[in-house]
């Protein structure tokens, strides 16, 4: 019996989302201080979470006062994220990338693309939309699996609730290269680079992380659109 399976994007997040709120995902716990971090206190703000998932940062936004503005392509992910934040005030959208952000130049004060990046082929026209549709001096939040744990043969992936089986979600083997080189290529700034690895008390809690210990697991930017 074959112990794996190959899903294309939406329907390995459709059914990622019966368990996704319910894992322990060491690279989620890595990742939201410095989202936090770069975002800062959101109340006020405009904020494009693209690539919402089941709604885990467009709920620490709406909390604290952001006017959130939520994409994605899965259905299963956004029904988790709607039953969230119902009441809420975030505004969904079904969106699919690289297509185009339905909204005009200069909406919002904040973009935020977390763990997403890795299935994206295409990765300047997004970042090239984003720039687009951010305001002058605005920042775009950049977060995704780091390229190094490809080279242990990690890609997103999650163990089917169902049948007990690892599914593989379609993904793109991007380098570090290239997503440095994608945000300048877009004509952003890139203010600060993060990158966190995998330690004792992440493997601590999330057992199956111990041999990747002393490995890269988060690649984080914090990027700009000039002033002019």
């Amino acid at each position: 019996m074959n112990d794996r399976m190959h899903l294309e994007l939406e329907a390995g997040y459709d059914l990622w989302a019966l368990i996704y709120d319910e894992e322990l995902n060491p690279l989620i716990t890595l990742e939201e201080p410095v989202v936090h971090a770069w975002i800062g206190d959101p109340a006020g703000l405009r904020v494009a979470d693209v690539g919402c998932g089941t709604g885990r940062h467009s709920v620490w936004l709406a909390d604290a006062g952001a006017a959130v503005e939520a994409y994605d392509c899965s259905a299963g992910m956004m029904a988790k994220a709607r039953e969230k934040l119902a009441g809420a005030g975030v505004r969904f959208h079904e969106h699919k990338l690289p297509d185009p952000l339905p909204v005009g130049d200069d909406t919002f004060d904040v973009a935020l693309l977390a763990l997403v990046a890795d299935h994206l082929e295409d990765l300047e026209t997004t970042l090239r939309d984003l720039r687009r549709v951010v305001k002058p001096g605005s920042r775009i939040v950049f977060t995704v699996l780091h390229p190094a744990m490809n080279l242990l043969g990690v890609t997103a992936r999650f163990t089917d609730p169902g049948s007990g089986q690892e599914v593989r979600v379609a993904a793109f083997e991007h380098t570090f290269g290239d997503y440095v080189t994608a945000a300048l290529r877009s004509g952003l700034d890139i203010e600060e680079i993060v990158e966190r690895k995998a330690d004792a008390v992440v493997a601590k809690r999330v057992p199956r992380m111990k041999k990747y210990v002393g490995w890269p697991l988060l690649l984080a930017m914090c990027l700009r659109k000039p002033l002019t």
